[in-house]
């Protein structure tokens, strides 16, 4: 049986539709370009993109025949590329290399062409790639194509973000009214926002039950201990924890880091001294809290939820988007904790107990094995933050006092407590940097 079947006539029309979604796009482009009296060199490429894409949309519903002689897929030397790199190290890479082109290239993103062509990019990438089969089985399944549909609306959300805090630093450089000061006309709950509520309401209720017609529920058969799921996922807003329990115990993904990012999120109006920004868009007068927040939210948690989802197969592999999920599959794992760095390096084997030691020598060589670990945490959550506060957040330790600069402090370094830790893992395969297994207490 091949692993890969060929596209059916089926899929191909299927395809096409997604053609067709492009081509009434652009058709509405190229109207608002000639309304808008674009030069005609402009105005004549997206007439002829519009009308390629039609063409080719029309061809792909309209298809009788096999795949034998389609030609319009995703090229094999670039699946191969995307799929040789298909390592968690590289997926991390670049999505904190994305984060920092998209604010540093916020002003030219935020123009209706430049953003205009990037969704066009995004669609048509997802067009071409439908064509693979193993492609196709990780995006079509039920449970992940309310992900997909995330990620463009997560996208959207943070590029009109962008849009209108760049409006508004542009306005308030130029002396300008902000945005929200210009369009502040008031308007009544009843009838006003009660009509666009109830016409909301109606055509999220219309677009789920077509979803719920369209779409396969997601039900499997009823649960097994002798016949478990490869891979067990979590659902989609726990896959981020899910994907942390692969660099820390539970007790820490599971319990400290989520209830750290509650107790940040409480603490924010308590710790945040900068007045400014509130009730309108901006960046340029929040840097530092936009930036921390949408660090991680964007790489930290929905990057993780793509890798879950997307890349994450059986055993809990990491798989390219074009790669068949093979449960054969073996990864090399060789982690060790610091401590067995430590003594090794030292030339000495880990200290430990003789049996029948009493309690309290146990401990006293629990204590010695695990002395370094144990000061790099003390120091990392206890020295760094006074550090912080005499150099780079010398100025948020002057106006925050030292009760709420350290809340602030140790937050921010709990949430880059995961890079660290990921990078640590991928660089040096360590394991934990404190690991006391006899407490079940390991970091």
């Amino acid at each position: 049986m091949n692993p890969h079947p060929d596209l059916t006539p089926d899929v191909i029309r299927g395809i096409g539709w997604l053609y067709l979604l492009l081509f009434a796009m652009n058709i509405f482009w190229t109207v608002r370009s000639y309304k808008r009296q674009e030069s005609v060199g402009r105005l004549a490429a997206w007439a002829m993109y519009t009308v390629m894409l039609g063409v080719v949309g029309v061809a792909h519903v309209t298809v009788q025949s096999g795949s034998e002689q389609f030609l319009i897929r995703m090229p094999v030397w670039f699946k191969t590329l995307i799929d040789a790199g298909a390592k968690p190290q590289y997926y991390f890479a670049l999505s904190i290399a994305l984060f920092a082109a998209v604010v540093w290239l916020r002003e030219q993103l935020v123009k209706p062409t430049v953003s205009w062509l990037i969704l066009n990019g995004m669609v048509l990438f997802m067009t071409l790639s439908m064509t693979d089969y193993d492609f196709r089985q990780i995006v079509g399944k039920p449970d992940n194509v309310p992900i997909v549909s995330m990620l463009f609306i997560v996208a959207f959300f943070t590029w009109l973000y962008f849009k209108r805090a760049v409006d508004n630093d542009q306005r308030i450089a130029a002396g300008k009214p902000l945005f929200e000061q210009e369009d502040n006309e008031k308007v009544l709950v009843w009838p006003d926002l009660v009509y666009t509520e109830m016409i909301c309401m109606v055509i999220l209720t219309a677009i789920l039950v077509a979803w719920g017609i369209v779409l396969q529920a997601p039900l499997e058969e009823p649960a097994s201990a002798s016949r478990t799921p490869n891979p067990s996922k979590a659902p989609w807003y726990f896959l981020g924890l899910q994907e942390m329990l692969v660099y820390y115990d539970p007790w820490m993904a599971g319990v400290v880091l989520p209830s750290m990012i509650l107790v940040g999120l409480m603490a924010l109006p308590y710790i945040d001294f900068n007045k400014k920004g509130n009730g309108y868009y901006t960046f340029n007068e929040r840097k530092f809290s936009v930036l921390t927040f949408m660090f991680g939210f964007l790489p930290l948690w929905i990057g993780l939820i793509i890798l879950g989802t997307f890349l994450r197969g059986p055993n809990w592999n990491f798989f390219g988007i074009y790669e068949l999920w093979d449960v054969h599959k073996l990864v090399v794992l060789n982690n060790v904790n610091l401590s067995e760095y430590f003594w090794t390096w030292m030339g000495q084997p880990l200290p430990v107990a003789e049996a029948g030691s009493s309690k309290f020598l146990q401990i006293v060589m629990i204590l010695k094995r695990e002395w370094l670990g144990l000061v790099l945490v003390a120091g990392y959550l206890g020295a760094l933050p006074m550090v912080m506060a005499g150099t780079i957040f010398r100025k948020f330790f002057m106006r925050m006092g030292f009760i709420r600069y350290m809340v602030f402090a140790n937050l921010v370094l709990f949430m880059a407590c995961l890079p660290i830790k990921m990078v640590l893992r991928w660089a040096f395969n360590l394991k934990y940097i404190v690991a006391i297994p006899e407490w079940f207490f390991n970091i």
